[in-house]
């Protein structure tokens, strides 16, 4: 296994995403290397707060550079249109209500592409496209979390995104409360037989999802018979956040499970007085074969370099949870509607602007992957790729990963922003799915927004429509918009 600690490293040198050199077939089948690599990959890319490794870049409304001054005209025009009504919002809504979640190998997901679809077609986007992708096919099914002792009461829990089950009658046993990895190894020879709980509070994603990635190996490295920790967030209303885990090889696999981080403080307080906590865990989680999905592909088409591409995009699968409006439904809208926006104005750009529906971003990143892998040769045409997966919450600008002579050109761009406050060019950022294009060479950006309740619903059932709101979605289109149709008009290729 690739130790945490290089494969931090390796982030923190390397903003463009060099992780995703782990995430070739044969590392698919070690699913806890696969799995820690997907998560920092999201944490260097999904969470504003996580992609700054420099100062952001910002000019004064009243000053555009030489690039940007050719394109003020035509950028006020996009920025008008985008604001111009709330089809994004209620598109993202329509769908979210619609289908509901969308997890790879669900039904809901695939009659959710076959509506985008026809969707599309009615909108006279060109080219509609898909690709066959074989997803993960992880099944939640029935669960449940009881306290037994001292007094009985039923908690709310989920189990981790590839977790296996319980036997089918359920687990029963005493309960120990960790705060942090170094407390477990203090109460080491405490563990065995016992339900282990990490009650690590939030500090930030990045240090904190590394309970949720690898707690139930470390616990059944201890002998522990089931994991469970508290939820990665730092604000919860009982409410219980699910996500990725792993398992390592040469470990006994446990069953892991997120509580709402209410009841484990709960469970810690009981213990400390010296109280014996019993509980009682049932789940039916389980691996099913791989499941058939697709991306869906559409754009506008480069009217002299149509070979040309900035592609952008964000994942239509969510989480079998809440509805998946916010991780990711609008980031795949606001990038959807980028298109309509233009084709209303008649803007054709030189070069190609193609949105991606990346499928099985949560929890496989085959999607992104196979896309890469279908372009083989035409990558190299790929201009740029940006990618909205942080919410579509009020824009800030881009992080970018790229040559310095492309950060010049896209900081000038960027100065057509400053008027709706999204021009900040923030050193690193990308995606997720953009990363296998990264790896390539292509210049990746990550749309940054306000990010401060993005984890409160995080893979909650509460990422519903509601948390988003209209005017900060139309933003968000005006933000993607303007920096994809100039980078794909402008005469000059944004450089390596």
């Amino acid at each position: 296994m690739l130790h945490k600690a290089t494969v931090i490293a390796k982030l923190k040198a390397n903003q463009s995403l060099s992780l995703n050199q782990s995430l070739t077939r044969s590392h698919m089948k070690k699913p806890i290397l696969f799995i820690f690599a997907l998560l920092l990959l999201q944490v260097g890319c999904k969470a504003p707060e996580n992609v700054q490794s420099g100062t952001p870049t910002q000019r004064s409304t009243a000053t555009y550079g030489p690039l940007a001054q050719q394109y003020k005209s035509v950028a006020d025009k996009i920025i008008a249109a985008s604001l111009a009504d709330s089809v994004a919002w209620d598109r993202m809504a329509e769908m979210s209500d619609r289908f509901g979640a969308r997890f790879s190998g669900s039904q809901n997901l695939e009659d959710a592409l076959d509506w985008i679809i026809a969707e599309l077609k009615k909108d006279g986007l060109e080219k509609i496209a898909t690709e066959e992708v074989m997803v993960p096919n992880w099944k939640r099914g029935k669960e449940w979390l009881k306290l037994v002792s001292p007094r009985p009461m039923d908690l709310p829990v989920m189990a981790l995104g590839g977790s296996i089950g319980t036997p089918p009658e359920g687990i029963q046993a005493e309960a120990i409360v960790v705060s942090s990895f170094d407390e477990l190894s203090q109460k080491a020879d405490q563990v065995r037989g016992k339900i282990l709980v990490f009650n690590a509070p939030f500090t930030s994603y990045g240090e904190t999802v590394q309970y949720r990635v690898r707690g139930a190996s470390l616990a059944a490295r201890h002998g522990a018979v089931a994991s469970i920790i508290r939820s990665v967030g730092p604000y919860s209303m009982v409410s219980p956040h699910t996500g990725g885990m792993g398992y390592e090889e040469g470990i006994p696999k446990v069953p892991a499970m997120a509580m709402a981080s209410e009841h484990s403080d709960m469970l810690a307080r009981m213990q400390a007085r010296g109280q014996k906590v019993v509980l009682q865990l049932y789940s039916e989680a389980r691996m099913e074969p791989d499941a058939k999905s697709r991306n869906v592909m559409v754009e506008i088409t480069g009217r002299e370099k149509p070979e040309e591409v900035v592609v952008i995009g964000g994942h239509i699968d969510s989480w079998d949870v809440g509805l998946g409006a916010m991780d990711d439904g609008g980031g795949t809208v606001v990038s959807w509607q980028v298109l309509n926006v233009l084709k209303k104005l008649g803007l054709r750009p030189r070069r190609t602007i193609r949105v991606v529906f990346w499928t099985n971003e949560e929890n496989g990143l085959r999607g992104g992957q196979k896309y890469m892998e279908n372009q083989g040769e035409k990558v190299k045409d790929h201009i740029l790729a940006i990618e909205s997966d942080a919410g579509v919450f009020k824009p800030k600008g881009f992080g970018f990963t790229g040559s310095e002579a492309a950060r010049k050109m896209i900081e000038d761009i960027a100065t057509l922003l400053n008027p709706i406050e999204s021009g900040q060019i923030l050193r690193g950022g990308g995606g997720a799915d953009i990363g296998p294009l990264m790896q390539k060479g292509v210049p990746g950006m990550g749309l940054n927004v306000d990010g401060t309740k993005y984890f409160w619903y995080h893979h909650t059932h509460a990422d519903t429509p509601d948390k988003l709101d209209p005017r900060e979605m139309g933003l968000c289109v005006a933000t993607m918009a303007v920096m994809a149709y100039i980078v794909a008009e402008m005469p000059e290729r944004l450089p390596r």
